[in-house]
């Protein structure tokens, strides 16, 4: 496939528009897909509310625990690539469902580890069925939803991982562990039965808009590199992988920065689950009301006002510590629908190839999903404490500032408002 082939608007852009079936289904389709996100954001946020117990039971390093807590995202990159192809070709229905049993499997067998190597292996496999669900949903929004609804539906779905990631950081130390005995092996498999009941609803009620691709022309090699050879596409990249170096690497060790400043395991959940709180109603509201031709702006604009939040988590305590959560909840929520947003608007990449693009964003991104822990986890092991951490972060959001100008001054799309 040549990059003519990807800007031919005959291939890519004159897709089927909704149908009166989708129309009265779509947002049954995005209520399980709501679901199934939501599990995706309980057991990837899990672990960093119990990284004390699993620290003391498995007698690990902080470097250790960092490079488990990023482990998912390693795998992810791996796999995130023939992800997006086999969705493409299988279909979202059967997909996503495959995604959740292996998300659930892989909290489950957390149960069992007595060292390193066995519990990162159980981490691991969550990268293997976290990209079909995480990928899967802007590939379904793109095929079920058209217009002003698809900002409104995917600022929907992105509240899923949020509002699942608020319920581990806040229910499981108060909660879900007194519930088994303060046993983080049996909170695992907790938090796995969920997901196994969330896949089934999903089995049994989701649809396919329309066939899945299953006698494509297009290699698939053709089209990642045809996609690459967009400059707009390459900006929104790294700005992914900065984005989820931020976002993954504070989240993940949020309570433990609390607990070292004196707060209690459950007082600290509670706290690191208010930028979660705080991003759900910004995820509903900013892809919304955000107009198309100023995506950029805001993301730079956000990217500065994040830093700043995490700057003042770091060194401040009081009005200006609980301000630097609520503002980095704010801006941190905002960031991955927005750049969504930028790829699916984008006149040179259709929705049958949104899987494919999907892939590709959060391969990329992952990366930084993956060094973002790993890196804080080494910084605390060398300094001691978590401030340069705090500047490590603060760097990577300035760097999204300037590429996200640099993504506002390249040539736009004329019909990417009308869309």
């Amino acid at each position: 496939m040549s990059l003519s082939a990807v800007k031919d608007r005959s291939d890519l852009l004159n897709d089927e528009g909704p149908t009166a079936d989708k129309n009265s289904y779509r947002w049954v389709m995005l209520g399980l897909l709501w679901l199934l996100y939501a599990a995706f954001g309980i057991i990837s946020r899990a672990i960093s509310p119990l990284v004390t117990p699993i620290l003391r039971d498995l007698n690990i390093s902080f470097g250790q625990m960092g490079f488990i807590l990023g482990a998912w995202q390693l795998t992810y990159i791996a796999v995130s690539l023939i992800v997006g192809t086999i969705i493409d070709r299988w279909g979202v229905r059967k997909s996503l469902f495959t995604g959740a049993l292996i998300i659930a499997l892989s909290s489950i067998l957390r149960y069992f580890p007595h060292g390193f190597g066995t519990m990162l292996f159980a981490v691991v496999l969550f990268g293997v069925g976290g990209p079909m669900i995480s990928i899967g949903c802007p590939k379904t929004v793109s095929v079920w939803f058209s217009g002003r609804s698809r900002g409104t539906a995917i600022g929907i779905t992105t509240t899923a991982p949020w509002v699942g990631g608020l319920l581990a950081f806040s229910l499981t130390n108060s909660f879900v562990m007194p519930l088994t005995g303060y046993s983080w092996r049996l909170t695992f498999v907790y938090y796995g039965l969920i997901a196994c009941v969330f896949a089934l609803v999903w089995w049994l009620l989701a649809r396919e808009a329309k066939p899945a691709i299953t006698n494509e022309s297009t290699g698939i090699t053709g089209v990642f590199v045809s996609l690459l050879k967009l400059r707009k596409v390459q900006i929104v990249l790294i700005m992914g992988l900065l984005t989820f170096a931020v976002n993954h690497g504070l989240s993940s060790w949020l309570p433990k920065i609390l607990e070292t400043s004196g707060l209690s395991p459950a007082i600290a959940g509670y706290a690191a689950s208010i930028p979660m709180a705080v991003g759900i109603p910004a995820i509903l509201v900013v892809p919304h009301i955000v107009p198309p031709n100023s995506r950029e702006l805001i993301v730079a604009l956000f990217a500065l006002l994040a830093a700043a939040a995490i700057m003042a988590i770091v060194m401040t305590s009081g009005f200006l510590f609980l301000t630097g959560l609520v503002l980095f909840g704010i801006t941190a929520s905002s960031f991955m629908p927005l750049m969504i947003l930028l790829l699916m608007d984008s006149s040179e990449i259709a929705e049958r190839y949104m899987g494919s693009a999907g892939g590709l964003f959060f391969c990329v991104a992952e990366i930084g999903g993956f060094g973002g822990p790993m890196i804080i986890g080494v910084l605390v092991d060398i300094t001691g404490t978590f401030m340069a951490s705090a500047i490590f972060l603060a760097s990577a959001l300035v760097a999204i500032f300037f590429l996200a100008l640099l993504l506002r001054a390249q040539p736009g799309d004329t019909e990417h408002s009308d869309r």
